[in-house]
């Protein structure tokens, strides 16, 4: 769509809808680790704010699964 912006994801462009959330980027990757962590532009985004957190054009998202284990 025209008015989609572009963002980077996990070192992939793609184009998302205005208005997308970070909440929305981890139901679209499918994503379920409750440890998972998210980071926008190189900053930690905090879980309770994945909803309210909106991407913008250019913004570089990380969703990082910790490897826990010995």
């Amino acid at each position: 769509m025209k008015d989609d912006i572009q963002i980077t994801s996990n070192g992939m462009t793609e184009e998302v809808p205005p208005g997308t959330t970070v909440a929305d980027l981890i139901v679209q990757s499918g994503e379920n680790d409750k440890g998972l962590i998210v980071e926008r532009n190189n900053r930690f985004v905090h879980p309770h704010a994945y909803s309210s957190t909106l991407v913008s054009h250019g913004d570089r998202i990380e969703l990082i699964n910790p490897d826990f284990g010995g």
